[in-house]
């Protein structure tokens, strides 16, 4: 695999989030970060069932995962996250790491919530900032 797309949800702060924080990340494939509603994504993608419902990892090979086996794939992208994305799929680890992705995506707009975070398409707003001491620290706007 030399390439792997990633299709996130663009209304959600976390899914955001994350997606910058995967573009920051050395990567050992080339990652595509698509909006799962973006006229590219309908085109390319219009018959996936979960698309715009679950997060969704497609190869340049045309292997489809989705949920708990995106996230792990999506780990196994980069550099410096493969090594924990082997563990997390070990068989000792795999239940525990499908629990907690699903408990963040089916709760990932009270997190937001919880956090502080809104949608910002235009870059405009930042995610808080957790002080050692103080806890999260809203930047100044």
């Amino acid at each position: 695999m030399r390439r792997l797309t990633v299709l996130y949800d663009p209304a959600c702060a976390v899914c955001i989030r994350c997606r910058d924080w995967m573009r920051a990340q050395p990567a050992f494939v080339e990652l595509e970060l698509l909006a799962c509603s973006s006229a590219d994504a309908q085109k390319r993608y219009g018959v996936l069932l979960w698309r715009g419902q679950e997060l969704v990892a497609i190869s340049d090979e045309e292997h489809v995962w989705k949920g708990s086996d995106a996230f792990l794939m999506c780990l196994w992208a980069l550099k410096d996250w493969r090594e924990w994305s082997y563990r997390l799929a070990s068989p000792q680890l795999a239940p525990l790491a499908e629990r907690f992705f699903h408990a963040l995506s089916t709760r990932r707009q009270h997190i937001a919530t919880l956090l502080g975070w809104q949608v910002c398409e235009d870059g405009s707003c930042t995610a808080p900032v957790a002080h050692p001491y103080r806890g999260v620290v809203h930047p100044p706007r």
